[in-house]
């Protein structure tokens, strides 16, 4: 199986919405939990045109996604989500490796992200520290792990 990243292209809005709530399900969360979580992890055509989502695909087939944003040197990670049958498969690892890459060639020398309490150790695992915590934009009363990455700067003519 041979996955390639690329930004995503109009008309996978839907597709990477229910792969986003999917990928959320697979910590154990009820249905009206993720009804809560729905708006939040809902993307539409006009941020796939604008917001710069990147998608790991097989065969055309969205098996990921993550995004950042910021102006460097400090960024975002404000989404990665992954196929709940290839968590455990190195995608994630893949993407976020990727993600890390992209961001530091952009010129960002940190990267934050509100992590899942389960994949703080994923996060934690490729590097990130855990700094705090955040306020949930879904969950009334719901602490996050607040993280970041430390990126340093790509090597000259790389």
């Amino acid at each position: 199986m041979t996955v390639l990243i690329r930004r995503a292209i109009p008309g996978e809005a839907a597709a990477l919405s229910a792969l986003a709530l999917r990928s959320k399900a697979h910590w154990g969360y009820d249905d009206g939990f993720l009804e809560m979580c729905r708006a939040e992890l809902t993307y539409t055509e006009a941020q796939i045109a604008g917001w710069g989502l990147m998608v790991a695909v097989d065969d055309d087939v969205p098996l990921g996604l993550y995004r950042i944003h910021g102006d460097p040197p400090a960024g975002e990670l404000d989404a990665l989500f992954v196929e709940p049958a290839r968590i455990g498969t190195g995608l994630g690892g893949t993407l976020l490796r990727h993600a890390l890459d992209s961001a530091r060639e952009a010129g960002f020398r940190s990267l934050g992200l509100d992590a899942d309490p389960g994949a703080e150790a994923f996060y934690a695992h490729a590097g990130a520290t855990t700094v705090g915590s955040t306020a949930s934009g879904s969950i009334p009363g719901r602490r996050l792990p607040r993280m970041r990455f430390e990126l340093a700067a790509p090597p000259p003519g790389g």
